[in-house]
């Protein structure tokens, strides 16, 4: 058997014109174009297991994205200083591989990730989005109160089940552990949410913007928010916020690489409800 190496990739990309990152037929996704170009370095059974951080959605961005893949030792040692300029060659402009680098076997992008942080970004300014923002920046179109969309923030942060906010999968688990969840306003008058937490299940980010911004305009009490929380199926009356907000903007995982193992065990572990 042939020996192979595990490299992480450090990825960023547009997400405008992805179908999200999972492979689908007869669609451009991230992770697509990414195998294609590693395939023409590789060989055509040279690239195996390719795993990533988090699974964006169709629209969403990243620009601190982790992901890993097996492939063969042999040409791994060739082309391992020129790779980052021949994915720079092969890859369309719109996703970028910035790093790769050798880690150990027991590396998961998936599962040794201690925190992922994702930013969503919103205006409200009467005029919308700068044109060479918005792809990336929701137009709101009423008034936003920044203080008003900390406080229901506040109510978020901490281990929860987050069913009301999630797409929930068979055997999947909708209890997450949100580490930070705050908001800020830029000197240019945008206004950015920062989201962090061990893990996130699906649409859960936009499903959390998007009763934080109706908080903002005025539009619920401060409370609400919070209060969908005791709910354990998805909230009808909570609006996902637009894909294009939305970028991954890194992930963490533990400083020590013989940890990296440990962290992806513990992972797996489902989460159940803490007793009260």
């Amino acid at each position: 058997m042939e020996a192979t190496t595990r490299i992480r990739l450090d990825v960023s990309y547009d997400g405008t014109n992805f179908s999200g990152w999972a492979i689908q037929p007869d669609r451009r996704t991230v992770a697509g174009v990414i195998t294609e170009a590693l395939t023409t370095i590789f060989g055509a059974d040279g690239v195996s297991g390719l795993t990533v951080a988090g699974r964006t959605d169709a629209g969403v961005h990243a620009t601190g994205q982790v992901c890993h893949v097996d492939v063969p030792t042999a040409v791994w040692q060739k082309v391992s200083d020129s790779l980052i300029r021949r994915l720079a060659r092969l890859l369309p402009t719109d996703v970028r591989v910035r790093a790769a680098v050798e880690v150990p076997p027991e590396f998961d992008a998936r599962f040794s990730a201690t925190f992922r942080r994702y930013e969503y970004r919103v205006t409200d300014s009467p005029y919308g989005a700068e044109p060479l923002r918005r792809h990336d920046t929701l137009a709101w179109p009423r008034p936003l109160n920044l203080d008003a969309l900390n406080a229901a923030a506040a109510g978020l942060i901490g281990e929860h089940d987050f069913a009301a906010y999630c797409k929930r999968k068979e055997h999947g688990t909708t209890i997450r552990k949100v580490t930070e969840l705050v908001w800020r306003r830029d000197p240019d008058g945008v206004l950015v949410a920062t989201v962090q937490a061990d893990a996130f299940c699906q649409a859960m980010v936009r499903s959390l913007v998007g009763a934080m911004l109706v908080v903002g305009d005025g539009r619920r009490p401060v409370e609400w928010p919070a209060g969908l929380l005791k709910l354990r199926e998805r909230s009808s009356a909570v609006t996902v916020a637009p894909a294009h907000g939305l970028t991954l903007v890194a992930v963490g995982y533990p400083s020590d690489p013989a940890e990296y193992g440990r962290r992806a065990e513990m992972t797996r572990r489902l989460r159940v409800p803490t007793e009260a």
